[in-house]
């Protein structure tokens, strides 16, 4: 991958402004949102270093069972072995380079579709047809090359940098929080999938998500769905927790009368997964933004449920969202991306109320410090 850099200069005029204390920062440098540079950094930098969700565990429980994926433009897969090991991989053949798998599945072993090399769940050559025809060929040197792959709270995960730390050690305390309010999440299956592509940075994305400040103005189904007077928002290393109480009285967003979840428990993940548990019954969603292009988002939103076909209450929350809450969202920060493109505005500044209310933007100024502390890795020395 080449090695891109941030000039002393560029990083001086993106962070111009920004300060450890968010009451007194100005916000990143709107370059950051449209010059196409600050991808390949981005890229770079955060995304080919950073823990990015693959699957929920039920997919890989069983011996053999293996999911394939795109992480970050690289191709990868991850398998359970026959001796109970998750592993996983780099999805190209060592012989010409051709995809192995794609989807998920079932096999006692990964045969190439191309030439029929074979390779067993632990990564190693077993078979390469007619290999004996060749001088000073060696099976130890054709393996598949390994990705770091970690479960946490039951969540697959993979991360493309060899020396990357552990999620559950970077993240802290995140795991005991996420279990501690969905204590059920193992048992929980796939029941539905939302997509959506955005005319959006994907930061303007994630900094839409992390404030509640806009819910009042552009949300109002919603602040009737949790009870804002308990919204609040902490910051942590890597991530920030969201939690509010469900409404105490009738909302408009969708039914809860016969809710076994009664917290608004949200977490964002550095750098672009949220983790999610909204009133109803035993649910979680994982929602992922995903950079597309300087200007493009592309959002996965996965459901997990007591079973894999929603029933009419959860039909109703999963409308609510894609037909309401995202249709809101989308329509700001498509429009944020807009108004980034005249000169009349650079930079902002950050609404910050000292008691960590929802309607506070102190954890888009800790995402802004992420961002720009990935940026500084950049700069040459």
């Amino acid at each position: 991958m080449p090695n891109h850099t941030l000039s002393v200069d560029t990083y001086q005029r993106i962070s111009h402004g920004y300060d450890s204390v968010a009451s007194r920062s100005h916000s990143l440098h709107t370059d950051s949102y449209r010059d196409p540079a600050f991808l390949d950094i981005e890229q770079q930098q955060i995304f080919h270093k950073s823990w990015q969700f693959l699957c929920h565990e039920e997919k890989l429980r069983k011996p053999g069972s293996y999911v394939a994926a795109y992480v970050q433009g690289q191709s990868v897969f991850a398998c359970r072995g026959n001796d109970g090991e998750l592993r996983s991989f780099y999805n190209v053949c060592k012989h010409r380079g051709h995809e192995l798998v794609q989807g998920s599945g079932q096999t006692k072993a990964i045969a190439c579709p191309y030439h029929a090399w074979v390779f067993g769940l632990d990564g190693h050559l077993s078979s390469a047809r007619r290999s004996e025809l060749i001088e000073n060929f060696n099976v130890d040197d054709n393996c598949l090359d390994a990705v770091r792959v970690e479960i946490f709270c039951h969540l697959v995960f993979i991360n493309l940098d060899p020396d990357a730390r552990p999620l559950a050690k970077q993240s802290e305390s995140l795991a005991s929080e996420v279990m501690g309010y969905a204590p059920d999440l193992a048992n929980l299956t796939h029941a539905h999938t939302l997509t959506y592509q955005i005319k959006a940075n994907w930061k303007a994305v994630v900094d839409n998500f992390l404030e509640c400040y806009h819910c009042p103005v552009a949300h109002r189904d919603f602040c009737t769905l949790v009870e804002m007077d308990t919204y609040k928002v902490k910051t942590y290393g890597i991530y920030s927790s969201h939690m509010a109480k469900a409404g105490r009285s009738d909302n408009k967003a969708y039914g809860v009368e016969d809710a076994s979840v009664t917290d608004h428990a949200v977490w964002y993940l550095w750098p672009n997964t949220t983790l999610m548990r909204y009133p109803g019954r035993g649910n979680f969603m994982v929602w992922r933004f995903y950079p597309a292009g300087p200007e493009e988002t592309y959002e996965v939103f996965d459901f997990f449920l007591e079973s894999d076909t929603p029933n009419e209450a959860e039909l109703e929350a999963i409308k609510f969202v894609d037909e309401v809450l995202q249709l809101e969202d989308i329509a700001l920060v498509e429009s944020v991306q807009r108004g980034m493109q005249t000169p009349a505005f650079n930079q902002g500044r950050y609404l910050v109320d000292p008691d960590d209310s929802g309607l506070s933007e102190h954890a888009v100024h800790h995402f802004h410090g992420l961002v720009l502390d990935a940026y500084r890795q950049a700069v040459p020395a």
